[in-house]
């Protein structure tokens, strides 16, 4: 309520009701109740999709098949190594306080798939020699990781050696609420280990 034709909004006791005395003091002086609400949707994320580029050698592929002279969908190979990339992604999810490996797959065949396991996360990074000739050889990785958390979480990383040039070769999906703590902790370790730069 104002006078004066003042923007500056005046308490109410001035000329005012009880009713209108609560929305002033409500509306100058916000619980702290209201605030702890607000700031915990700030820490969190929703629903991410964020793609990278290593910075690496990229080797232009010609196309051998009829389709693919014909639309011109050109493909690269880029020059890094799928095993020790998948090792540094699983540790970058532990330190990120991941504890279950749902998922790894290479070249659309099934490797290891648990998602029940509450926490193999580390087993898995223990254990990936296990699968080192096919993830090897393979030409793109995906890796599925659940994070229980306050808020639960599903994050799918496809890494892919070989995509057409309209790509990237880092491809992140988080699906539900994370941490912003949580994701840029992951994100600087990808940084920190294998050179990630971000695509604009």
């Amino acid at each position: 309520m104002t006078r004066y034709d003042s923007s500056f909004r005046e308490p109410p006791w001035v000329m005012g009701s009880p009713k209108e005395v609560m929305d002033w003091m409500d509306a100058s002086h916000p619980s702290k109740k209201d605030e702890g609400k607000h700031d915990y949707a700030k820490q969190f994320l929703k629903n991410l999709h964020i793609k990278f580029d290593f910075d690496v050698k990229r080797t232009e592929i010609r196309a051998d098949g009829v389709f693919s002279k014909i639309t011109g969908r050109r493909r690269v190979e880029e020059d890094f190594e799928l095993l020790p990339t998948a090792e540094l992604i699983l540790r970058g999810l532990a330190k990120a306080k991941f504890r279950n490996t749902a998922k790894i797959v290479v070249d659309k065949k099934i490797l290891y798939k648990h998602p029940e396991k509450k926490s193999d996360l580390r087993k898995t990074i223990d254990g990936i020699n296990e699968f080192s000739n096919e993830i090897k050889n393979g030409k793109n990785l995906e890796i599925t990781a659940i994070l229980t958390d306050v808020e639960k979480c599903t994050a799918i990383f496809k890494i892919n050696k070989i995509h057409s040039k309209k790509e990237h070769s880092v491809e992140i999906q988080i699906k539900g609420r994370i941490r912003k703590e949580t994701y840029h902790t992951f994100l600087n370790y990808l940084r920190g280990k294998i050179g990630l730069k971000e695509e604009s």
